[in-house]
């Protein structure tokens, strides 16, 4: 089974990764196909190193030419290759990747998920997959709540795995403390739009407590493991 990634700008596959019966984790989205190049940049479309998140950029002669009747966007998303010959172009993919140490790619997200917390930078994206490497948990989402005015918390949801007890605490292991939610909200099944994507809007705000048990609040105190009992609501 391959796992083959590429937006239709690149006409539909550019990255490649074999999935393996031995593989832990987050399934890699792989390395490029012939005759595709692809770079991690950061903000200033500098390359990153292996490791720290970039935006996924991509060049070749699969890229199309642009949006039709659309030059603005052409422009935005199809931009000068400053890696390649002259008069050539590489796309914008707008997802979030990283290089692992192995030389395949990682996919975190998109760019609209970076959001800034207290001065830091989050990447939604790599704390939803940190979240939902948890063991028990099959699904996971991650999003940035103000339910009150100036309240702003990372607020994680999860869908637990029947087979397993779900434990969050390797969050603190994998994550710096910044970006671990500061709650967690356990649900039955997360909310889809009709077209099958994730429906933030329907995402439930965190209740204070759960079954007497104390909310979750920003900190730097490790909670113990949270327990799958309940349906909804913040694990302690």
């Amino acid at each position: 089974m391959f796992n083959v990634y590429g937006p239709t700008e690149s006409t539909v596959d550019a990255v490649v990764s074999e999935v393996t019966p031995d593989g832990t984790g987050s399934v890699p989205i792989g390395r490029p196909i012939r005759n595709t190049q692809v770079y991690v940049l950061d903000q200033a479309l500098r390359p990153v190193p292996p490791g720290v998140p970039g935006e996924l950029c991509l060049a070749g002669p699969g890229l199309a030419r642009g949006y039709v009747n659309r030059p603005g966007l052409t422009a935005e998303r199809f931009v000068a290759n400053p890696f390649g010959a002259p008069g050539g172009r590489m796309y914008r993919t707008g997802d979030m990747v990283r290089w692992r140490t192995d030389g395949v790619l990682e996919f975190l997200g998109r760019t609209d998920d970076q959001i800034k917390l207290r001065g830091f930078r989050v990447e939604l994206g790599e704390v939803q997959t940190a979240l939902a490497n948890c063991p028990g948990v099959s699904q996971a989402a991650v999003m940035l709540r103000e339910d009150r005015p100036g309240d702003r918390r990372l607020v994680g949801y999860v869908v637990a795995d029947d087979n397993e007890t779900m434990d969050i605490g390797n969050l603190h292991r994998q994550l710096p403390e910044y970006m671990v939610p500061s709650a967690i909200v356990t649900l039955e099944a997360l909310p889809l739009t009709p077209n099958g994507k994730l429906d933030r809007r329907a995402l439930p705000a965190p209740q204070a407590t759960t079954q007497g048990e104390p909310h979750l609040a920003p900190g730097t105190k490790k909670p113990s493991p949270p327990s799958t009992a309940t349906s909804s609501g913040c694990p302690p």
